[in-house]
Formats: structure tokens, sequence, C-alpha cells
């Protein structure tokens, strides 16, 4: 690619070569400009990615909150549906009711009809007994001109008209009873019978439970129609989400071309051999590794820790954390080797943001001591900025550090600092092998 300089010839060779030499300085100079070019472009691509994540949380949470809301809708037209039978029932057994009114009334009628029937009976008992009360008086009169010859019909006289006596009570009783309750059989059978002119309570209220009735039917009729409008907008916008989720996908996958070609463009200048800006944290990072290599080897080989221990993958969930943390068997061990490596590395640039060694999941079991706070519990985004040890990151970024076995990675990303915050960094990662078996990767972010 370039005309690299020769050793030292004749002056003539020499004159020779001075203008390639002062060519491949301008083509190195122009390849660096480059490289600054295509890292300025890589740290808007993956501002326009976590753009593009962020709207896609958004988008997802509005789909989601679509179908909460159809389901939601379904359930609110089923209750309507029942509300719409539930009245049309209830106007149909008021119907019913009043059906049975007139029912009622007529058999009412009938009852009037039947006292007034007694009535007139007990009116003729009566007459019958003051005919009989007559007929026992003038029998007593004769018995007494009969004198002792007439004595024993006078006592049964007597008694017939006590008896006439006590009979013409009762049947005025009677009378007065069948009166009483006839008004009152009346009045019933007036507030049974509907008459438009004069309503009576009874049909009065019953007109009343069915304009109720009615109006709910009504209300419940308009709602459903409103339901339906609203259901179908609902079930449109559901649509237009996914659609939006569509392209959202499309536009992400593509940013992610984008951001992975400029990372792979700046990878290939520095494998060139070409002095790029992040060459001496690509240098450093590698340097890092095999320290931390060496570290995990030697407490493998001195017996500090056992191999099924240092390459433990059973992640236990810590209890209460949040974000999630776990620990793990190789945890103590990194927790006493690891610092030593990764704080020295913090000292190596003031753009260094953080230096630390993942295992092939993307698991920290031991961060920067800065990071390396205890959580407070119910405060997530204090946690996620400070308490970032313990946890696996098996983003695109982490897991890609954390599985790489190349010389080293050099990638471009938005980091989550917790509260809504994000900064942009480079983060170069360099593999870390352990008794020939490919442990994780030392990963090492750095500002612009």
């Amino acid at each position: 690619m370039f005309r690299w300089p020769k050793p030292a010839g004749s002056p003539s060779t020499v004159a020779r070569e001075e203008p390639s030499r002062r060519d491949d300085s301008a083509a190195l100079n122009v390849v660096k400009r480059l490289s600054r070019s295509i890292s300025t472009v890589g740290k808007d691509a993956a501002e326009v990615r976590g753009a593009l994540e962020d709207t896609q949380r958004v988008v997802q949470a509005q789909g989601q909150a679509m179908q909460a809301l159809a389901q939601q809708l379904d359930h609110i037209g089923q209750a309507q549906a029942a509300i719409a039978t539930a009245t049309a029932e209830s106007a149909a057994a008021v119907q019913r009711a009043r059906g049975a009114l007139g029912t009622v009334g007529s058999e009412v009628s009938g009852m009037a009809t039947t006292l007034a029937q007694v009535s007139e009976a007990a009116a003729e008992i009566t007459k019958i007994s003051l005919q009989t009360r007559l007929v026992a008086f003038n029998a007593a009169v004769e018995a007494k001109h009969a004198g002792d010859a007439g004595r024993g019909f006078a006592v049964v006289a007597e008694a017939v008209k006590a008896l006439a006596g006590q009979v013409e009570s009762s049947s005025k009783a009677i009378v007065s009873a069948i009166a009483t309750l006839q008004d009152r059989i009346d009045r019933f059978s007036a507030e049974l019978t509907e008459n438009a002119a004069k309503p009576s309570q009874i049909h009065a209220a019953f007109h009343e439970v069915e304009e109720d009735v009615q109006r709910i039917s009504r209300s419940a009729a308009e709602s459903g129609q409103q339901m339906s409008v609203l259901n179908e907008r609902a079930h449109e916008l559901e649509r237009e989400v996914l659609q939006a989720t569509h392209g959202l996908k499309v536009a992400f996958d593509g940013s992610d071309r984008f951001l992975r070609m400029s990372e792979e463009l700046v990878e290939q200048i520095a494998e060139s051999g070409v002095e790029v800006d992040d060459m001496a944290f690509i240098r450093a990072a590698q340097e890092a590794a095999g320290e931390v290599a060496a570290l995990l080897e030697g407490a493998l080989r001195d017996g500090q820790i056992s191999e099924a221990d240092l390459f433990d993958e059973n992640y236990r969930p810590i209890e209460g954390t949040s974000p999630q943390q776990h620990t793990t068997r190789f945890c103590p061990l990194t927790d006493r080797v690891l610092p030593s490596v990764q704080e020295k590395m913090l000292g190596f640039s003031d753009k260094v943001v953080f230096c630390i060694a993942a295992d092939r999941n993307g698991y920290i079991a031991t961060h920067n001591r800065k990071y390396c706070q205890p959580q407070r519990p119910g405060d997530t985004v204090w946690n996620t900025a400070n308490s970032r040890y313990r946890r696996i990151f098996n983003d695109r970024t982490g897991l890609a550090s954390a599985r790489n076995t190349r010389p080293f990675l050099l990638q471009t990303y938005r980091r989550d600092m917790g509260g809504g915050r994000f900064v942009v960094l480079k983060e170069v990662a360099a593999p870390i092998t352990v008794a020939g078996r490919h442990w994780g990767g030392l990963r090492m972010a750095f500002n612009f």
C-alpha cells in the first residue's frame, strides 16, 4: 500500500528516494486524517444508533400499551354487550310485570263482583231476619192471648225472635265488613288498572322503570357505536406502531452496519501499521490483557483456584439487587488480583473511563473501584451508574468485547450512565487466554 523508506544507500540513491519519502509521508498524513474522520463518523453513528435504540424502546412501549388498550376495549365491548342483553331482558320483564298487573287487576275485579254478590246475599238474610222477627213477635202476641195453652209456643216464638235478631246483627256486620273490603278493593283495582288520563302510582312507577331501561339501552347502543369506532382506531394505531417498529428495525440495522463498517476501517488502518490516534490505547489494552492472563494463570498454577471455578458460568443472582447482580466462584480471586492491573490502567491517560476484565459471557466480577459502590436499595438510577460490578453486560458491545479472539477489537458505543444520561465512548478489547482456553476480554473504554 505504501512505499516504506529503504535503508540508506549512495547519495544518488538517497536523492532518488527523497520524493518517495515525501510521497509516503503525505500518504500517511492522509491516512491519519482519514482515520480521524472515520472515527468522528463512528461517533456520530453511535449517537444515531443510541437515538434509534431510545426511539425503539418508546415504540415498543407504545406497542405494548396499544395491545393492552385493545384488550381493555375488548373487555368493555363484552361488558356493553352484557348491558344490552340485560336491558333487553329488563324491558321484557317490565312488560311481563305490566301484563301480570292486568291479570291481577282482572282477578281483583272478579273478587269485587263476588264480594258484591256476598253483600247482596247478606242483605237478603237481613231482610229475612226482620221478617222472621215480625213473625215471631206476632206469634208471641197470639200465644199470650191463648193463655196457658200457648205458653210453650210463646217460649219457642221468643227463641226464634232472639235467633232472628242474632242473624240480623251478623248479616249487618257482614255487609259492613264487605263494604269496607269493597272500598279497599276498588282503590286497589284502580291502582292496578292502567288509565292514561289518571295513572296510578304502580303504573307510574312501572312507566318510569320502563323509561329508565330504554335510556340505558340507548346509552349502551351509543356507547357501543363509539367503542366500535375507538376500537377500529386502536387497531389502526397498532398497525402504525408495527410499521414504525419495522421501519426502526431497518434503520437500526443500517446504522449498526454503518457503525461496524467505520470501526472495521479504523481497525484495518491500525493493523496496517499506521500509527493512528487509537494505537496507544490498543497496545495498552493488549499489554493489560497479557498481565491479567498471567495473574489468572499464576493463581491456577499455585492452586489458589481450580480450572472449573475459574471458568464458572453458574451466575447466581444476588437477591434484592437492581440492576440485577450475580456472583460466581471466581469472584474472590478477581477481587484480589484484578485491581492491580485495572486501577493502573486508569492512569494511562485522562481519557480512560474504565478498564475491566470480562469473562466470555460479558460478566464483570470486579470493576474499577469507583464503580464498585454497594447498591442503594430502591435507587436503580444511582446503582446503574455506581454499582457496575457483579453484573452481566451482554449487549452488543459487551458481548463482542468478551468473545473477541482477534488481537484487538475497536468499538464505538453510547454508554448508559443512569438517569437518562449517556456518553459516547470508544472501547478497545483484547482477548484474555488462560491455560490455552479463552477466558474473556480486557475492555478499556476512553473518550474521544
